[in-house]
């Protein structure tokens, strides 16, 4: 607290008085202040800290009236000058309790300095902090408070505290609606985008992916540009946005844009892959599509070639996956993962440069107590309702706790309701509940002395590849979420016999750990009540019915066109559709490619998405056969049809991605439908239709084989599991 000048001789009162204040001692303290009122009326300052000392004793109706009485008999420009001083001295006091970690009673000093300077757009500013660190805050204080019109009317600003209020503000309630305006309006006195970009980026990320509402991170990102319509990096993540909300065409303008602006090599590599994403998950722009495809090839093979080191850290880590539409597009394995292992290879000389400090650390750990539990570490940002999370619960269910500690590390933790990734939460050791920082991600890890590091993202998350380049774990290991990474630090990719064929080792850097079976089992599937009905969709009930379950990204133009042949061939057959993507551009796809074989657009059907995946599980049944996608098969639908007991075309190929559905088939134990040329699809396809007999057969195998085929004996599965696990340690500790 600051006091303005005293009379001399009150001085050691006065010091007596700031003594048993600081003690706490309020009561004694105001003793003293209402004495040095007594003795000289006219030092205001003695109000001042008299009407404090009431206000911390909670006497509030007191401090005021004490104040009132200083101010009182004072003219215009006096009171003026009052009111600054005691503003001050509220304001003194208000930053040494905030400064003790005592917020509230900061808080309610600085309501009163409100009271008496509503206007006071600093005092505001600290009231808004003031309310989010006691979790009190709603977003309504941005127009209860008048912040927003302030801040437009204010010349000046504080701009290190609005950025600091900015900031503070997205992380506690950036859904509430008048953020956007208030970030509107700061936009006005804010002259350093990069500040801004700071705050924005990870404000934005975590509305987008943690929060799921994509939409208010573009409209975020488009305040930010207004500052500066060019700038690459506000494009790039705007564009991702517009596309995740669904938003195809703007995602796909503004992915361009950022690509035409974009000067040096790993620029455009990033914003390549952006328009790669938009162009297939719209699924209506195939042959630009392949076009960008061998542009974005050609950029990786120059930037593989050319080994730039000036990259900053943050382009090395989008490097990571910006290969990942190849096994879509083509099916060819050698070259495929050639330029992800250059390229992995390349981002992990990168990463051990720029956080050498960290990687010799963790390179330097020691192998510790061996009495101990193997501590096993999952690493995901899908441990939630998405096809991992639906996948992976069954290895975390039956894991042996007597034998293993389950970590779990989530990256971009949900902040939404969702059922499963709470499951997660409640089923392993300890769950780490991550935001999106690498390096704070990877040094937990580290601390946890984790000593099996298990990836079920791969190249799908950049987060995670950084992490896994990190090498906090001294075993690490890919499994589930897509191919392998190529990333040199990763050891093990977890296969089967089936799922990569005997020569995948020529072209992998990670040395395969093929399970005895098959890589992934599940106990089964949730199954809710069907919303679909043959007469609803205007089908005959004698009618065959094929169905497609899949995502734009996998609608490759070939692989449909064998699916229209086949419906061609089969009398009285339809073909239903439904999956993610631009629900206009894939109708026009289809319709386009029926047009091109000659069959009736009539007989095609296009459904929207499911409420739930226990509704879309029950809806399964109104197919009587699931046609497979190539060369990127499907997983989960895979295995959501075979439990259903629904028989399955599929085209199997040479690469990881196209020999999902193969191995799923292989171990339910049925083989009918499974082609190894575009002609036997075609083949498959139209006998399934045509025999009814054959189709009950294969149901009926399908039903029995819940109780003896491995893909539905997830604890048998856990066992080799947890067997590979010890061997790969076993192997670590004898190197």
């Amino acid at each position: 607290m600051t006091s303005v000048y005293l009379h001399p001789a009150l001085i050691s009162r006065e010091e007596q008085a700031q003594q048993y204040f600081i003690k706490g001692n309020y009561n004694q303290a105001t003793d003293y202040y209402e004495q040095a009122i007594e003795a000289e009326p006219e030092v205001k300052s003695h109000y001042w800290n008299l009407g404090l000392m009431l206000l911390l004793q909670g006497q509030e109706a007191e401090a005021q009236v004490t104040w009132m009485l200083g101010i009182a008999d004072g003219e215009a420009q006096q009171v003026d000058q009052w009111t600054d001083e005691l503003i001050q001295v509220l304001q003194n006091e208000a930053e040494r309790r905030e400064k003790l970690a005592e917020y509230t009673v900061a808080w309610a000093v600085r309501q009163h300095v409100r009271e008496i300077a509503p206007k006071e757009l600093n005092n505001l500013f600290y009231l808004i902090e003031l309310a989010i660190k006691l979790e009190t805050f709603t977003g309504d204080e941005l127009t209860n408070f008048g912040v927003i019109e302030l801040i437009q009317l204010e010349q000046i600003v504080d701009v290190g505290l609005l950025l600091q209020v900015l900031r503070s503000i997205l992380n506690s309630a950036p859904l509430h609606p008048s953020v956007l305006d208030f970030v509107e309006a700061s936009l006005a006195h804010i002259h350093d985008l990069n500040s801004l970009i700071k705050i924005l980026i990870p404000a934005t990320v975590k509305i987008a992916h943690s929060m799921w509402r994509p939409k208010i991170a573009a409209r975020l990102m488009e305040l930010g540009l207004r500052l500066d319509p060019h700038n690459t990096e506000i494009l790039r993540y705007l564009g991702a946005f517009y596309i995740r909300s669904g938003d195809y065409s703007k995602g796909i303008e503004t992915a361009r844009l950022c690509e035409s602006l974009s000067a040096t090599l790993p620029e455009r590599v990033s914003a390549t892959y952006l328009l790669q994403q938009g162009l297939m998950d719209t699924a209506g722009y195939w042959q630009e599509a392949y076009r960008i495809f061998l542009q974005q090839e050609s950029l990786l093979t120059s930037l593989i070639k050319e080994q730039p080191t000036d990259i900053e850290p943050v382009r090395i880590v989008r490097l990571f996956n910006s290969n990942y539409f190849a096994p879509y597009l083509r099916d060819d394995p050698n070259k495929n993962r050639q330029i992800q292992n250059q390229l992995a290879q390349f981002c992990q000389i990168n990463v051990e440069e720029y956080a050498s400090e960290k990687v010799q650390r963790y390179r330097q750990r020691t192998l510790g107590d061996r009495t101990k539990l193997l501590k096993i570490g999952y690493l995901s940002h899908c441990l939630s309702n998405h096809s991992v999370g639906w996948l992976a619960r069954w290895l975390f269910q039956h894991h042996d706790r007597e034998r293993f500690q389950i970590h779990a590390y989530f990256i971009n933790y949900k902040q939404v309701f969702d059922p499963l990734q709470e499951w997660y939460v409640q089923n392993v050791t300890q769950a780490y509940k991550g935001g999106i920082s690498s390096e704070d991600i990877a040094e937990k890890i580290y601390q946890d002395e984790i000593d099996i590091l298990i990836d079920l993202d791969s190249i799908t998350l950049d987060i995670a590849c950084e992490i896994m380049a990190l090498k906090p774990a001294p075993v690490q290991a890919t499994w589930l979420g897509w191919d392998a990474s190529g990333i040199p630090a990763v050891d093990y990719f977890i296969a089967d016999p089936y799922v990569l064929p005997e020569s995948a080792q020529e072209y992998y850097t990670e040395k395969i750990w093929r399970l005895p079976q098959t890589y992934i089992a599940v106990d089964g599937f949730e199954v809710g009540v069907p919303t679909l009905r043959r007469d609803s969709l205007d089908l005959p009930s004698d009618a065959v019915v094929y169905l497609s379950a899949q995502r734009g990204f996998k609608r490759y133009p070939d692989t449909a066109r064998l699916q229209m042949r086949i419906l061609k061939e089969v009398p009285n057959s339809y073909f239903l559709i439904k999956g993610l993507g631009d629900a206009e551009a894939v109708q026009k796809f289809f319709m386009q490619l029926a047009q091109e074989e000659g069959v009736d657009s009539d007989r095609l059907r296009f459904l929207p998405l499911d409420p739930s995946e226990t509704i879309h599980r029950a809806n399964l049944l109104i197919a009587d056969v699931v046609l497979d996608t190539y060369p990127y098969n499907g997983a989960t639908t895979t295995l959501e049809t075979l439990w259903m007991g629904i028989p399955l075309v599929t085209r199997v190929g040479q690469q990881f991605a196209a020999r999902n559905s193969y191995t799923m088939m292989m171990n339910a134990g049925i083989t009918d439908g499974i082609a190894w040329t575009d002609e036997e699809y075609v083949e498959w396809g139209v006998r399934l239709g045509k025999d009814k007999a054959l189709r009950n057969k294969i149901a009926c195998q399908l039903k029995a084989s819940r109780q003896t085929a491995p893909l539905w004996n997830a604890k048998q599965f856990t066992r080799e599991m947890e067997n590979a696990y010890e061997q790969m340690w076993q192997r670590y500790i004898e190197e």
